[in-house]
């Protein structure tokens, strides 16, 4: 079944500075939409607005065409996967999968994902950071919501996790949707479905790569595939 997320007339700021102005964006499950957006355009404050842990000055959120009027309900539809890791570090691996993996099939999928059979034992803080960072992408990535936010998913991760996060967007969108953003925008790319850019207090939606020269984001020295 196709699930819809729709997000309508977002506006926010900090003190004087307006950060988003009256702006929206929408996503259904199958897709996976990139946002690109230099320093400070406010990729992070809407993922946290879409997650519920910052109260916009204004926003409507539609689940499914229904509006969800608590902010504080958004998490029952939304995952999110933060720059930081939040992971208990002294843990082991099987344990948080445990505590956060309810249902046996999806702790089965985590599993069976490469490298995690041989960490499982491992406490949180014994794993490089590329490690702990797959490993909270795979939790998030399993938990039960339809929608799920990614933010900087493939900053500061070996190629090897790289290709083993984009292999996992592919596998899982069949019935998730996915919002991600990261400064690797070739990744970014290489990913999305659909592609947007923050700017100038907007979402603007990005038809074609070379858009994001005349828009501002790149330079005509970069190369774009």
């Amino acid at each position: 079944m196709e699930h819809s997320l729709q997000v309508k007339l977002l506006s926010h700021s900090f003190a004087d500075r307006e950060i988003f102005s009256q702006t929206s964006i929408e996503c259904k499950t199958g897709e996976v939409i990139g946002i690109l957006g230099r320093n400070g355009t406010g990729k992070s404050t809407l993922f946290k607005i879409l997650f519920g842990t910052l109260k916009p000055n204004n926003i409507a959120l539609y689940f499914d065409s229904e509006l969800i009027k608590n902010s504080a309900d958004f998490n029952h539809f939304i995952g999110y996967h933060p720059q930081e890791i939040m992971l208990p570090k002294g843990l082991r691996v099987s344990e948080l999968i445990s505590i956060y993996i309810r249902d046996k099939n999806s702790r089965n999928k985590i599993y069976s994902a490469h490298g995690i059979g041989n960490i499982q034992n491992e406490r949180v803080r014994n794993l490089s950071l590329g490690q702990q960072r797959y490993l909270q992408f795979l939790l998030v990535l399993n938990l039960s919501h339809h929608f799920v936010l990614l933010d900087e998913p493939f900053s500061m991760v070996e190629p090897l996790y790289k290709d083993l996060i984009k292999e996992k967007l592919i596998e899982y969108k069949s019935n998730k949707g996915f919002i991600i953003t990261d400064h690797y925008y070739l990744d970014i790319l290489d990913v999305s479905d659909k592609l947007s850019l923050i700017k100038d207090e907007k979402i603007i939606p990005v038809s074609k790569s070379e858009d994001l020269v005349t828009l501002g984001y790149l330079s005509n020295q970069s190369i774009i595939y």
